[in-house]
């Protein structure tokens, strides 16, 4: 079985080496996608991520990515046809777009932090059009950008509210007590994943939306 990790803005291949060796040790073949997140939009980076899925000889290439690396799949899975089959998750992506994005977005330093990805992470991609199945992890341990830019993020990872993870189209769903960048380096996040491709599901299951930390 293979996996291709996607990394996230501000983050490159190294930032999914946790995850990867933990994919390893349960047996999947792990390749690392790189991409220079501000150099361009989504729609280029999907079409790069494309040719690196296309490149693989196996039978079916699951994809896996964290914060806007989710977004390079979705928009990948949107606009491509003939990709090999296998098994999608998401790790903290926000679908729905980031509050935390936009309120960064008017800051005087924002076309240096986000580049030309700003309207993709302030907007989304709220639709995911497959017949594949597609997991969410999403964090509820509020520590990242959303504190210092004075948005409490009660109800998610501190950068990704767990409402803006959230679209139709998920396979499964899933909350844990991570932060945004926390969940790169956490084990049960690891097996969670690595559950997922293999069964196309997670250990647990969200039966309930009235309690936000339970999704």
């Amino acid at each position: 079985m293979e996996v291709i990790l996607v990394h996230g803005l501000w983050y490159g291949p190294w930032a999914m080496t946790f995850l990867a060796r933990r994919l390893r040790h349960a047996g999947f073949a792990v390749r690392l996608f790189s991409y220079r997140a501000t150099a361009a939009p989504v729609a280029v980076h999907a079409q790069q991520l494309s040719r690196f899925v296309r490149h693989s000889t196996a039978a079916s290439v699951h994809v896996a990515g964290h914060s806007l690396g989710g977004l390079v799949i979705t928009h990948m899975l949107a606009t491509t046809r003939e990709l090999p089959p296998g098994r999608i998750v998401l790790l903290g992506t926000p679908l729905q777009g980031s509050k935390v994005a936009r309120k960064a977005a008017q800051l005087p330093c924002s076309s240096v932090l986000f580049g030309q990805v700003s309207a993709d992470l302030c907007h989304g991609r709220p639709l995911i059009e497959s017949d594949r199945e597609i997991g969410m992890i999403a964090g509820c341990r509020a520590i990242g950008l959303g504190r210092l830019l004075g948005s409490p993020g009660a109800t998610g990872d501190g950068t990704v509210e767990l409402r803006e993870a959230d679209a139709p189209g998920l396979t499964g769903r899933l909350v844990l007590p991570v932060s945004h960048t926390g969940m790169l380096y956490s084990r049960r996040v690891a097996q969670e994943v690595g559950g997922f491709l293999q069964h196309g599901r997670f250990s647990a299951s969200v039966a309930s939306r009235d309690d936000p930390h339970s999704w």
